[in-house]
């Protein structure tokens, strides 16, 4: 099943299918690390939260869950790479499956998001804010999150 933002995973009118209120975690999905962002639907702000840093499957979602306890999101958005003609990138299908496994494992509903130039927007950013080095490096996916889920608020009506 493919998660999209204009395509809701049930049947349900589209307007009671869509939250307009709470939190929103969102997810630059990477195969090494994954950076995390937090929002809320009332001010569409993001704030860079964590990156997850952990190698195994197992100990990644023990971290994600540990996020959805804490913040109690009631959507989660997943940044979806594509290459600059839109043709979806390798990692793409990965992220695809990672918001499919959000969904069934925790019962919230996630979307797919354009993440092209996120990460390097997030470098830039952290550039212009004088951060470099170790800082920059741990500063990056979280950043790139935030830029993924300040994409969606932008885009969501």
């Amino acid at each position: 099943m493919n998660f999209t933002p204009d395509r809701p995973r049930n049947t349900e009118p589209e307007s009671r299918n869509r939250a307009k209120t709470g939190i929103v975690l969102a997810f630059d999905f990477g195969t090494r690390r994954i950076g995390v962002a937090v929002g809320d639907f009332e001010t569409r702000l993001a704030h860079p939260l964590t990156t997850i840093t952990a190698a195994e499957t197992r100990a990644r979602f023990a971290a994600i869950e540990r996020l959805v306890m804490e913040w109690r999101p009631v959507l989660l958005v997943v940044g979806c790479p594509a290459h600059a003609d839109g043709t979806e990138h390798p990692v793409g299908r990965l992220a695809r499956r990672f918001a499919q496994r959000l969904t069934g494992r925790f019962g919230i509903r996630a979307v797919l998001a354009d993440e092209r130039l996120t990460s390097q927007e997030a470098e830039c950013a952290l550039r212009a804010a004088g951060v470099r080095g170790a800082r920059l490096k741990a500063g990056l996916d979280p950043v790139a999150a935030q830029r993924i889920l300040e994409s969606y608020f932008a885009s969501a009506k």
